[in-house]
């Protein structure tokens, strides 16, 4: 991908920012739904049967229902020009400085049926550990065993990062790629530099590697400004109040009922 001197991306056509891995693979995100594929609306909701057009085949990036539904509403050229100037399938260099100062992260995944979870990670800079332009790579640590996103991803690879700077430029970053799970000793033999020791939360015991598909700009209109103040942290305990554990209450009240 060309780029431009002040590191954003050169404009191209559509066509060359995606290639599918073979002939017959359609273009798009790997594993979405064409365009065609099912063509249902719901009641009230968009001409999706009147707005079928085979954008994917043009080579642009996004899912068969991003497509159909810029049809419908009559936002496939603002779309396109999007795709066209932000959408990159690997880090460049502004993206790899960002990653390496974000201290936090929000992550989404699914498991085969489609179910979804959304978590969040936070470290010093540098946590979120960029390999090359293509990996990006995120520790996981004890917690509270549940698993849920690694069960996620154990079933089906595809996950989105979402990076916000809410403190300095107020800018965020997609990257949306495939991921898989990698114990703590394998990465650490052939990625000479991977932190060891993350603050005071202890070692990680596996990491997952985000393989990017997409990386692309959000927006700053509606990112709110904060300010990073000092506090105490409870590092390296099990005490549900310290951890916070059932601030909700949900324990409390399962008890209350037995």
């Amino acid at each position: 991908m060309a780029s431009r001197t002040d590191g954003r991306p050169a404009q191209q056509p559509a066509n060359q920012l995606f290639q599918p891995a073979n002939a017959q693979q359609p273009t798009g995100r790997p594993g979405r739904q064409q365009p065609g594929q099912a063509a249902t609306t719901r009641s009230g909701g968009p001409p999706v049967r009147q707005a079928l057009e085979p954008c994917a085949q043009q080579g642009q990036p996004g899912s068969g229902g991003e497509h159909l539904l810029q049809n419908a509403y009559g936002t496939r050229d603002r779309a396109a020009r999007f795709y066209r100037d932000q959408v990159l399938d690997r880090l460049n260099d502004d993206m790899v400085t960002f990653v390496g100062r974000m201290e936090m992260a929000f992550i989404g995944t699914a498991d085969a049926g489609g179910e979804c979870d959304s978590t969040f990670r936070a470290g010093p800079p540098g946590f979120l550990h960029v390999l090359d332009d293509r990996r990006i790579a995120y520790p996981e640590y004890r917690g509270n065993g549940v698993l849920a996103s690694l069960g996620n991803i154990s079933e089906n690879p595809h996950v989105g990062l979402l990076m916000i700077d809410f403190i300095e430029d107020l800018i965020g970053l997609h990257v949306n790629g495939r991921a898989r799970i990698v114990e703590d000793a394998d990465l650490r033999a052939e990625t000479p530099g991977l932190p060891s020791e993350i603050e005071r939360g202890g070692a990680p015991e596996r990491w997952v590697v985000v393989h990017v598909e997409e990386a692309y700009v959000h927006c700053r209109k509606h990112i709110p400004r904060m300010q990073q103040v000092p506090r105490d942290r409870d590092w390296g305990t099990d005490d549900v109040r310290r951890k916070g554990g059932d601030y909700f209450g949900a324990r409390a009240r399962q008890g209350a009922t037995r």
